[in-house]
This record gives structure tokens, C-alpha cells and sequence, in this order.
């Protein structure tokens, strides 16, 4: 396992405010999912793809393809983390059939990126928003743009930390801590399970759910889901 490698962007206002419309349209999208996850009972990425896809395509044109399917991907992970682990008071092992709690994705949940949609060569990075790509000027160490050529890396996100974006790669599979309530991440609200009769569909939670894909020779970075 190795640790996140996190790269402060440097940028102007102009810049600073097409990220900001990005995140919030993302949480708005991760927003318009969570009801049909959760009515579903679906976490799994493949599956909740084939359920929202074309939906979120028509109501959200502005945020492209790719973009609703990290959306799709966010929402699955969102699910894992508050169903899988141990400590967690959502646990499946302890609530079984349950009907699921609702998610809440607050405007600054983190964007999660992909090789379509960011762009890592030598001195420069693009990068995807709503009003066209981005490019930043990258000083990187030779030993930094050797690690993304040789080691798997499993997430791009972009996170705002007070009035900075950054953008976290994180490479290999990262150890998880146990979630409590005071665990959560800030930007997520968990919120009771409406009254309402358990979903007849069976759980659809098991599979491979990152977003990794065989990588490119030049990028190695991870590839989205595309099947419709």
C-alpha cells in the first residue's frame, strides 16, 4: 500500500469558480442517484449504471457522460462505506434487509475524476469542468511521474480544502478505517430510511466496483465504466 499523492492547484478566480460550478453540479447529480440506489438496493456500480444512466444523461447535459458515470461510481462508494464496515451503524450484517438510509451529498463532496476526463503529461494536467477543460502548469519529480507510470492507481478526486483545490491520486488499494458516526466524512449526510415497504429487489452490491481499467502506456490512469 503506498499514500495518496495530493497536488495543490494554482489557480485564478476564473478558475477557482469553474471548479466550484463543477463540484456542485456533481453533488447535484450524486443527489439525483441516491433515490434509485436506494430503492434499489443497488451499490453496484455496473448495475446502478444500467438503472440511471440515460436518466441523469437527459437531466443533466451540461455535466457530460463521463462525469455521470464517476457520479454513479461516487454514489456506489458512498454506499460501501456506510454498509460494509464493521463499525458502521448502517452495517448489512446487522440490519440485513433493511431498507437502505438515504445519502445526502453536500456541494463539497469530492469530484472524482478519470483518464477521460484528466489529462497527466510531463509539466502540464487538464482537466475536465462544465465550461471546457482546464490546464495547469505541473513542476512534478522525475520519481512522481514514475510512480504514476508504474503503480496502479485506484481514484482521482478533486477535494477543496478552505479556499484551495486539490487534486488526490490515490495509488494500490488504501487500508479502510472502521466508520462511526462521527467518522463520516464531512460532506456526507446520512439521513433515516423512509417509511415505506421493503424493495422486492434483491441486493446488488457484490462485484468489482472501482474504477480501474487496463492502463494506457503513457497515463495509467483509471477508466470509467462506459456500457449503457
Amino acid at each position: 500500500m503506498t499514500s495518496p499523492l495530493i497536488i495543490p492547484l494554482n489557480t485564478s478566480p476564473v478558475q477557482f469558480a469553474r471548479l466550484e460550478s463543477l463540484q456542485a453540479a456533481f453533488a447535484e447529480v450524486c443527489n439525483a442517484i441516491v433515490p434509485v440506489a436506494q430503492a434499489h438496493r443497488c451499490w453496484n456500480r455496473v448495475a446502478l449504471h444500467h438503472l440511471v444512466y440515460h436518466d441523469m444523461r437527459r437531466r443533466f447535459a451540461q455535466v457530460g457522460s463521463q462525469m455521470v458515470c464517476n457520479a454513479i461510481y461516487s454514489v456506489c462508494r458512498s454506499y460501501r462505506l456506510i454498509l460494509n464496515h464493521p463499525a458502521s451503524p448502517w452495517n448489512l450484517a446487522r440490519r440485513g434487509d433493511a431498507p437502505l438510509p438515504r445519502l445526502k451529498f453536500l456541494s463539497s463532496a469530492p469530484v472524482y475524476f478519470d483518464r477521460h476526463t484528466l489529462t497527466l503529461r510531463p509539466g502540464q494536467l487538464s482537466m475536465y469542468t462544465l465550461d471546457g477543460r482546464l490546464r495547469f502548469q505541473l513542476d512534478l519529480s522525475a520519481d512522481t511521474m514514475q510512480r504514476f507510470r508504474q503503480a496502479k492507481l485506484r481514484e482521482i478526486m478533486l477535494l477543496r480544502v478552505g479556499e484551495q483545490y486539490r487534486l488526490q491520486f490515490l495509488f494500490d488499494e488504501a487500508s479502510t478505517q472502521p466508520v462511526a458516526d462521527d467518522q463520516l466524512p464531512e460532506y456526507l449526510i446520512v439521513l433515516p430510511a423512509e417509511q415505506v415497504a421493503p424493495a422486492s429487489h434483491p441486493p446488488t452490491g457484490s462485484g468489482d466496483d472501482d474504477l480501474t481499467r487496463p492502463r494506457t502506456p503513457s497515463l495509467a490512469l483509471p477508466a470509467c465504466n462506459q456500457s449503457a
